[in-house]
């Protein structure tokens, strides 16, 4: 089979592309930013850049497929999302049937008796929308999903390892059926074999029945944390949405969007798809572990990735999804003099903008019992992995593409500093700076909020100052 991963940046896609590589199928991955699934390093997939709004991008993208897997949906896009989700959808239901597309396997989302959130709402009419065409729709539907970057997941992660006691919304008492997310993967793959799917719209659950409050202890449980849960009836959907961006690092609307699916009890009647798929389901406890688990043996690409443990310093406790800054630059300095800027950063060079704040800062990792800049960094102006450069640990060397430092610091989380050095038409380079930082907790998040108007002086000056010295030098 010649697969289609739309979507492929995402947390079902980043993890369906490996599972259906080692179900023995060709793969090529799709996404709105290439360089976010070129960085994951799958072996043999094909990665192309695609977006369901421009449809001139599609046919590259469909061409040659025999199955399609469309997941992506656009919560991100503020109010008018579900119009937006309903264009995604019919431009990839024609393109599609222009490539001569087999089969369209959607995953939706579980919709409540009685009605739902405007998302789910969306997500059931994404799926009218793609039936509507000619091509074949398989539909699996599933709410809760456990693995590591699943939004309910990494809420309850970072409430019960940060949180000795928390006060939560009625909605931790609505009633779901988390699924494992190995579960949801072997449903997505085998689908399309059976040509009775066609058409069909299937619901996906676990084998239990559980409150969010449930998911949490046992959680707990796993990882030796009771925090105090204390329900405050009053807790709105927004306020508990406000409450949540403090505590948690899930991207707001992702919160948000679990939060309307958690206000009722969200359901699943998977008779037909156990009956055609007889999986032995993972019950809660065993995939929240599975997912612990996963974390610790996943392969790591040298690039940042979200929720890489390799950026977390192997620390579960760590926020999956990070807090970043980023600024660039444009120079006509060539690369190897802009790469020569990069690795001579820190010891005596100091960092060309704004020095003064890097060497209080190292103080005060110094008077907090940390390494602070006492440690210097090598004498030749080449770096290699291993490397110490004052609080940093190199990590990732790349010549004339990319360095990346871990800081090694005392702080409230993990924290990488990627520069990235890139094409950007002729006789120019881009020079990228990013900061990437995993919280830990709400203090983390704080530590990060506070800091964000000096992250972004700094980062900003220390770019250009990046460019202005490569053209100088050369």
């Amino acid at each position: 089979m010649h697969a289609l991963v739309f979507g492929a940046s995402g947390y079902v896609g980043s993890n369906l592309v490996p599972a259906l590589l080692s179900a023995g199928h060709v793969v090529r991955a799709a996404a709105r930013r290439l360089d976010a699934i070129e960085a994951r390093e799958w072996p043999g997939v094909e990665c192309v850049q695609a977006d369901a709004l421009r449809p001139d991008s599609l046919a590259a993208a469909l061409a040659g497929i025999d199955v399609a897997y469309y997941l992506v949906h656009s919560m991100a896009a503020g109010s008018d999302f579900p119009d937006i989700d309903r264009r995604a959808a019919l431009a990839f239901r024609d393109a599609a049937a222009k490539a001569g597309v087999k089969r369209i396997v959607y995953l939706g989302g579980l919709q409540p008796k009685g009605g739902g959130s405007a998302h789910l709402a969306s997500r059931s009419e994404t799926g009218d929308v793609l039936r509507a065409g000619s091509v074949p729709v398989t539909e699996i539907r599933a709410g809760i999903i456990i693995g590591p970057g699943s939004a309910a997941f990494e809420v309850i992660r970072d409430l019960v390892f940060h949180l000795p006691a928390m006060v939560t919304p009625k909605w931790v008492h609505s009633r779901s059926q988390p699924i494992a997310l190995d579960d949801i993967l072997a449903y997505l793959i085998k689908l399309p074999d059976f040509a009775q799917s066609a058409g069909q719209i299937y619901d996906a659950g676990g084998p239990e029945i559980l409150t969010y409050q449930d998911m949490m202890q046992v959680f707990g449980d796993l990882v030796g944390r009771h925090p105090l849960i204390v329900p405050v009836p009053f807790l709105t959907p927004r306020l508990s949405s406000y409450w949540l961006a403090l505590v948690t690092s899930v991207p707001a609307n992702i919160a948000r969007a679990l939060i309307g699916g958690l206000e009722h009890d969200v359901l699943a009647d998977d008779a037909a798809i156990r009956a055609l798929i007889p999986l032995p389901l993972k019950a809660y406890r065993d995939a929240a572990q599975a997912a612990l688990d996963a974390e610790r043996t996943a392969s790591e690409p040298p690039r940042w990735v979200e929720g890489s443990m390799r950026h977390r310093q192997n620390r579960p406790d760590f926020a999956y999804y990070a807090k970043f800054y980023r600024a660039e630059a444009t120079t006509t300095a060539p690369a190897d003099a802009v790469w020569a800027q990069i690795t001579r950063i820190g010891g005596d060079h100091g960092y060309y903008f704004l020095d003064a704040l890097w060497q209080a800062r190292g103080a005060v990792d110094g008077l907090l019992g940390g390494v602070g800049m006492r440690r210097g960094r090598p004498s030749s102006e080449t770096v290699v992995v291993g490397d110490v450069i004052d609080f940093w640990r190199v990590i990732t060397v790349q010549p004339l593409k990319r360095l990346t430092l871990l800081a090694e610091m005392r702080l409230p989380g993990s924290a990488t500093l990627d520069f990235e050095i890139s094409p950007a038409g002729p006789g120019r380079v881009l020079i990228t700076v990013t900061a990437y930082f995993h919280p830990a907790g709400s203090l983390g998040i704080t530590y990060w909020n506070a800091l964000l108007p000096i992250h972004a002086a700094i980062f900003h000056g220390l770019v250009r100052e990046i460019a202005r010295r490569a053209v100088a030098s050369s």
